[in-house]
């Protein structure tokens, strides 16, 4: 099942999708980095924490701001193109 249930700002949207595309560049990036890089390993690591963390943190936010409808099994996606919020079970 997927619903719409909500729209964000353009300025929200832009917020998401850069949060969204860190998180894919330092995943594939950690796929090639190795751990005897200790510093850069390090680094990608709390990168990668910080950067869930913001992710997780907008959709707190928004969801707050907007109250979209949800479900215990559910999930909300995001149309990158305009911005439109969906429930997804």
């Amino acid at each position: 099942m997927r619903k719409s249930v909500g729209k964000v700002t353009d300025e929200e949207k832009n917020a998401i999708q850069a949060l969204f595309e860190r998180k894919n560049g330092l995943a594939e990036l950690a796929k090639i980095l190795t751990p005897d890089k200790q510093e850069l390993y390090e680094r990608l690591v709390a990168d990668m924490g910080a950067t869930e963390t913001k992710f997780q943190q907008w959709w707190d936010d928004m969801s707050a701001k907007y109250q979209w409808e949800s479900l215990p099994n559910g999930h909300w996606e995001i149309d990158f193109s305009d911005g439109q919020i969906y429930l997804t079970v």
